[in-house]
């Protein structure tokens, strides 16, 4: 334990102070945290896997237009709480391009990142039947989420999808739907941590259970179209990004500008929410706030209670950029690919040293390069090697954190730099060393 890249005393002293009773459950924070500090106190470069923010220059059009509308002085204007016309129509046209879905622009909404757009469907969700206060996770899926509806104090279950991909998914599904606690159920696609993309069958699945138990179903297009195997990129013409949306109009899409065009200082988002399902009447609703649909309970007085509208100039932002990648001149998905280029020779690194894709396949079809990838190493738990990778130099997330039932790490592509792939292979070997298999 003593040769290794990072003084163990130091990795030692510095995890103690943190008192973590168990590193392998550390937050994202915590564990960017301690590398960071590490990485100042022993003057040793770390590879910084952990975090998942955008490594690529924002899009211009988008800098272009909100500089434009800083100058013509909306700062000191409060935006509309529904969200300034040119964004709920682009995002509206955005859809439609890029996912053949129809969504119209009074049900598109502009919220601060996903992060609010979920938070937001949470609560809204968990209020409409008395009796149905639980949100269900198809996991693994993004920390923080959890979070948010621990800091709500209301109730979550959750599965590791791993077991139960295909027609499995269905029983799986009966089983928590049937108890008629769940108010909605969320994933990402492709998922964070495990970048698996669910198949159209699987979507189908969802999509007939949330009809058959009334359960909105929550979907995460934080990676939207960044499946790299397709060619999702032309605005207008299949393949579309898949979604649920084709199967069930019990919705809410949210879409970030986050990673797409890598816009995620601003905190702008869209929360699309199904024509019906916006206007629908909900027994909860109409206790709580005295009348209101789904959609009107979620702009004007949720969101308005949270943050009383999204960013003025973001929105302007945002609104151009789906406006370009609509009209075919901002090609976004070109730009993201960076991340399924790193993702090729990070694994193959790894791989090469011992470890293996914990998960690697979409049923019969090898998982995509993107944005995450999760790895593992023989006779480690994802505690174990997380804390261990420090030592070393590498900072990632135990898959243990998502709501994974398997043993290993989430790594992501997005802060590694060109001269660290010859630095992470040097280190690697050197850890194959120290633990033989």
């Amino acid at each position: 334990m003593k040769n290794t890249p990072v003084d163990y005393q130091a990795v030692q002293k510095v995890i103690q102070a943190y008192g973590l009773p168990d590193f392998g459950k550390a937050t994202i924070r915590e564990v960017v945290a301690i590398s960071t500090e590490l990485e100042q106190q022993t003057q040793t470069e770390f590879i910084h896997m952990e975090m998942g923010v955008p490594g690529l220059k924002p899009a211009q059009v988008g800098v272009d237009a909100e500089i434009e509308a800083l100058q013509k002085g909306i700062a000191s204007i409060y935006p509309n709480i529904n969200g300034i016309p040119e964004l709920k129509n682009e995002a509206s046209r955005f859809i439609k391009a890029f996912m053949n879905i129809t969504v119209s622009p009074e049900s598109c909404v502009p919220v601060t990142g996903s992060m609010q757009g979920t938070y937001a469907s949470f609560m809204v969700c968990s209020q409409c039947w008395p009796e149905r206060d639980t949100i269900l996770f198809i996991d693994p899926g993004f920390p923080v989420q959890k979070q948010q509806i621990t800091v709500m104090g209301s109730r979550y279950e959750s599965f590791d999808v791993y077991e139960y991909r295909g027609e499995k998914l269905r029983e799986k599904l009966e089983s928590f739907l049937s108890k008629g606690n769940i108010a909605a159920m969320i994933y990402s696609n492709p998922n964070n941590p495990a970048w698996f993309c669910l198949t159209e069958d699987e979507l189908k699945i969802i999509g007939e259970m949330a009809d058959k138990y009334d359960v909105v179903v929550i979907e995460d297009l934080a990676y939207f179209a960044m499946d790299f195997r397709k060619e999702l990129g032309t605005p207008f013409e299949p393949p579309y990004q898949p979604s649920v949306a084709n199967y069930t109009e019990n919705y809410v899409l949210q879409i970030s500008g986050s990673k797409a065009f890598s816009y995620a200082g601003q905190r702008i988002g869209v929360t699309a929410i199904s024509d019906k399902l916006y206007q629908r009447i909900y027994p909860g609703l109409t206790k709580r706030y005295g009348g209101g649909t789904f959609g009107t309970v979620y702009i004007h007085r949720v969101l308005y209670a949270l943050s009383s509208g999204t960013s003025h100039s973001a929105q302007y932002a945002l609104a151009a950029m789906f406006k370009a990648a609509s009209d075919g001149t901002f090609d976004f998905i070109s730009e993201v690919k960076a991340y399924g280029r790193r993702a090729e020779r990070l694994k193959k690194i790894f791989t090469d040293y011992g470890f293996r894709i914990v998960y690697d396949h979409d049923l019969d079809e090898p998982i995509a390069d993107g944005f995450y990838f999760t790895i593992a190493y023989p006779g480690m738990t994802g505690g174990e090697l997380m804390e261990e990778l420090i030592y070393y130099g590498v900072s990632a997330i135990s898959l243990s954190t998502t709501g994974s039932n398997q043993q290993g790490l989430r790594a992501c592509t997005s802060f590694i730099k060109d001269h660290q792939y010859a630095l992470l292979e040097e280190r690697l070997k050197l850890f194959s060393q120290n633990h033989p298999l």
